[in-house]
């Protein structure tokens, strides 16, 4: 009897939520996994998950071994961390979140090159753009852009990026051009709707004073590519970052507007819990996005 491997299942179910996607975790079977979990309770005599035909939750005995077990099965892969350092080959799973748009447009197509590098360690990649609990989650590391990272957590830095104001040509052309902040309110605006103060953008002049926008969004999204593309047909001004708006403001399809202003900078931070004992893999993917955000493609429109 395996008991680390009724307990990875254990972890594994309630991680992903579902008997089928921790049987796809692990690469076995979704009845695999049901008879590794019954004869773990079996053993027990204890029932740890509440089951129902949608939804499992972890009754108060499986909360306690939950957190036990993620606790033993975290000992275990630092004890391997620590004998590959010896050895300096990195090996292990890894689970990163990362917004959904910076993930699609600039982390994805790095991820195969990581693999590539270290062969004997996989991903789990999740895009969200809700801040996930690394600890509670059971997250490895979480790419996050703000003004500043949680004061809880380990940052570095991997680059930054600028809030433009813009519009398409045709839209300037039919509503005519803002040359101050406050004919922005006057506006069709396409808005970000997890921006943090909502309907409000702040632009910082040459003299460093700060003037707030109200605006009257005709639109609303959660992703930043949806708003990019109403602004690309000509619906309203946005307001996005730059590594979103490099390519049309290069190709004329979008304008900067009020160039004289600038919006908020925001930081592109690599985010972990602990510098205790870091794995090597997790070493490896920090220095490897490091690397990847020295130059910037958005640095230059």
């Amino acid at each position: 009897m395996d008991k680390f491997q009724e307990m990875k299942v254990f972890v594994a179910v309630v991680d992903n939520g579902s008997f089928v996607r921790a049987a796809d975790a692990l690469d076995t079977s979704k009845a695999a996994v049901s008879r590794l979990l019954a004869d773990l309770e079996r053993r027990l005599a204890v029932r740890l998950l509440n089951r129902t035909t949608r939804t499992l939750s972890l009754t108060d005995d499986g909360k306690i071994f939950y957190a036990r077990c993620t606790e033993l099965l975290n000992a275990l892969e630092e004890a391997e961390s620590e004998l590959n350092t010896r050895t300096g080959e990195a090996a292990g799973h890894l689970r990163v979140t990362a917004p959904v748009t910076f993930g699609n447009n600039l982390l994805a197509p790095l991820w195969g090159d990581f693999l590539a590098l270290h062969p004997k360690v996989s991903l789990d990649v999740s895009l969200s753009d809700r801040t996930a609990d690394l600890v509670e989650e059971g997250l490895d590391l979480a790419v996050r852009i703000a003004r500043a990272p949680h004061p809880v957590f380990i940052a570095r830095r991997l680059a930054t990026t600028r809030m433009i104001v813009c519009a398409s040509p045709e839209y300037l052309a039919r509503h005519g051009t803002p040359a101050v902040p406050q004919d922005i309110g006057q506006h069709e605006v396409v808005a970000y709707s997890y921006w943090s103060s909502r309907n409000e953008w702040e632009l910082t002049g040459a003299d460093g004073a700060v003037q707030t926008v109200k605006t009257r969004p005709r639109m609303h999204a959660n992703s930043g590519d949806t708003c990019v593309a109403a602004a690309l047909k000509h619906h309203g001004i946005v307001m996005q970052p730059d590594f979103l708006l490099y390519e049309p403001l290069r190709s004329g399809a979008l304008v900067r507007l009020l160039p004289e202003y600038e919006a908020v900078e925001l930081g592109i931070y690599a985010v972990y819990a602990s510098r205790r004992q870091l794995p090597l893999k997790l070493r490896y993917l920090i220095d490897f996005l490091v690397e990847s955000f020295q130059a910037p493609v958005w640095n230059d429109y």
